[in-house]
C-alpha cells in the first residue's frame, strides 16, 4: 500500500496491539547468492507463515557495484532553516559560516531529509537562542540533540527506545564534538527540560502525552512532530490539556505541534 491511501505508519510503538504488527499487505524483497534455489526459498517462507500455496515472485540479477560509491551519491548536503546543513562526512559545507551538522545515513532515523526532521530543526533554530537544556524524545540518529546543542542549548539528552539508535546517536555526537547524553527509554533520569522535542508516531505522542509533559518545565516550550495533516486536531487536543498549543506548521502532509507549558 506504499504511496496510496491505505498506507498506514507502523514501527511497533506503544500502544499498538500485537495484530497490529504487521501490515494487511506486503512485498518481500530478498537478495540472495545467484545460486539460491528461489522457488524453494519462497515455499519454505510460505510455510514458516502457515501459506499453503507458494506466493508468485520475481528475479532480477544485481551487477556487481562499488557500493560504497552507489550509497554516497544518493546524499548531498542538506539545507535546513535559516544556516543549518546537514552535510555528510564526503562532502565539504558548502557556506563556510553555516551551522554543520556532520552526519552519514546509518542505522537509524534521521538525516534531515524528511519532512518531520525539517520541521523540528527549523522550530530549533527560531527556539534555541539561550542556553537552555532540552530533551530530545525518540532521538533516532541524534540530529535534533546534535542540532540543539549547536545552536546553543547547554544541557542535552536523547532518549529512544532503541538501543541501536543510542549508538548511532553517540557517535553522531562525537563525530560533531558535541556533548550530549543518550539514555534508553527505561534508565534516563527524568530531569524536566526547558525544551522538549519529540519527533515520533502520532499513536507514541498520544500515548505518551503525560510522560512528556511531565518532562516539561512549567513555562517551558514542546514540540511534536511524526504527525499526520488529518492527525492534528486529535493529537493537538490531547497535549493542550497540559499547554498552550500554537498554530500547527504544515510540511507536505506532514505537521509540527508546539506549545508554552501551562
Amino acid at each position: 500500500d506504499e504511496g496510496t491511501d491505505a498506507e498506514r505508519p507502523l514501527f511497533g510503538e506503544p500502544g499498538m496491539e500485537p495484530e497490529e504488527h504487521a501490515w494487511d499487505h506486503s512485498r518481500v524483497v530478498a537478495l540472495t547468492e545467484s545460486s539460491t534455489d528461489a522457488g524453494a526459498l519462497v515455499k519454505e517462507a510460505c510455510s514458516e507463515c502457515g501459506i499453503e500455496q507458494s506466493l508468485p515472485f520475481t528475479l532480477r540479477s544485481v551487477a556487481e557495484q562499488d557500493w560504497v560509491r552507489v550509497t554516497q551519491s544518493q546524499f548531498d548536503p542538506i539545507h535546513i532553516g535559516q544556516k543549518i546543513w546537514v552535510v555528510p562526512s564526503w562532502h565539504d559545507a558548502p557556506e563556510p559560516d553555516a551551522l554543520v551538522l556532520e552526519l552519514d545515513p546509518g542505522l537509524a532515523f534521521g538525516t534531515g531529509s524528511h519532512p518531520t526532521t525539517r520541521l523540528c530543526m527549523e522550530w530549533l533554530e527560531a527556539h534555541v537562542n539561550a542556553p537552555v537544556s532540552m530533551l530530545d524524545y525518540g532521538c533516532g540518529s541524534g540530529i535534533l540533540a546534535i542540532a540543539a546543542k549547536k545552536l546553543g542549548a547547554e544541557e542535552v539528552v536523547g532518549v529512544d527506545i532503541d538501543s541501536q539508535a543510542i549508538i548511532s546517536s553517540q557517535f553522531n555526537a562525537e563525530q560533531n564534538h558535541v556533548e550530549a547524553d543518550f539514555y534508553m527509554a527505561t534508565h534516563y533520569p527524568e530531569k524536566p527540560a526547558d525544551i522538549v522535542v519529540a519527533n515520533i508516531l502520532s499513536s507514541a505522542l498520544m500515548v505518551l502525552a503525560p510522560a512528556l509533559a511531565r518532562a516539561c518545565k512549567s513555562q517551558g516550550r514542546i514540540a511534536l512532530s511524526g504527525i499526520l495533516r488529518e492527525q492534528t486536531e486529535q493529537v493537538s487536543q490531547i497535549y493542550a490539556e497540559w499547554f498552550n498549543m500554537d498554530a500547527p506548521v504544515f510540511m507536505d502532509s506532514w505537521v509540527l505541534l508546539s506549545g508554552t507549558k501551562k
